[in-house]
Order: C-alpha cells, then sequence, then structure tokens
C-alpha cells in the first residue's frame, strides 16, 4: 500500500508533534505542516497532499476558511479538522465547508488513525 502523504495543519508545535507521532511508523507519511489556515492554503497548492489534518481556531485564516478555499479549488481533496471544539454547530460548519471528517482534542491514537484510514484510497490530487 503505497502511503498516504499528509499535512497537518495546527497553529500549536506540540499539538503538530504529537499527531507526526502518532501517524509514525503507520501509512501515512507527513509531507508538510503549517501553523496557520493562509500557510494551509499554501502548502496544499505546493504540496498537493493526499490527507489534511486541520485545526480550526488558527491565526491570520481560520481552518474553516481554509477548507473552504481549498475545497473550493480542490473538490476531491479529504480534509479531516482537528479541533478541541466539540460543539455540534462547529462540526457541522466544518462538514459543510467540505470537510469529510471531524477529531475531538485532546485525541486518543487509536482513534485518530481510525478516523484518518476512513479517508482516501489511492486517489491523486
Amino acid at each position: 500500500m503505497a502511503n498516504i502523504r499528509t499535512l497537518i495543519v495546527d497553529d500549536t508545535l506540540f499539538i503538530r508533534m504529537v499527531l507526526k507521532q502518532v501517524l509514525r511508523k503507520t501509512e501515512f507519511e507527513v509531507v508538510g505542516e503549517a501553523t496557520d489556515g493562509q500557510e494551509a492554503v499554501a502548502k496544499y497548492e505546493e504540496l498537493k497532499p493526499d490527507l489534511v489534518v486541520m485545526d480550526i481556531i488558527m491565526p491570520s485564516m481560520s481552518g474553516l476558511d481554509a477548507v473552504r478555499q481549498i475545497m473550493g479549488k480542490y473538490p476531491q481533496a479529504w480534509i479531516v479538522m482537528c479541533s478541541a471544539l466539540g460543539q455540534n454547530d462547529v462540526i457541522a460548519q466544518a462538514l459543510a465547508a467540505g470537510a469529510r471528517d471531524y477529531i475531538v482534542k485532546p485525541f486518543v491514537p487509536d482513534q485518530v488513525l481510525e478516523t484518518l484510514r476512513g479517508g482516501p484510497r489511492d486517489t491523486a490530487c
């Protein structure tokens, strides 16, 4: 099975490090990181990853706005939101913006992998 090229987007270095650790030694290959929505859009353009794991609340541009921009240009993008905000309305907004799934922080590594494994299979962006 080919590696699933993954972009991690979170303004908190610790969360990016934890996610990289969870994905280590799995089929997910972290090909890039971004610290805000603007950087996420630029990195998506540059890297064309198979999967994006994105926080919602970030400086400069929110994850919701970044999802809207990416999905507007790349409707095949596979984006999973990852946020401490577990309210139903925020989840609904993320899904309406084009996110494919949602992970609530703090997360359990096995649940993260299970959610992400529901993602893209043999897709080229």
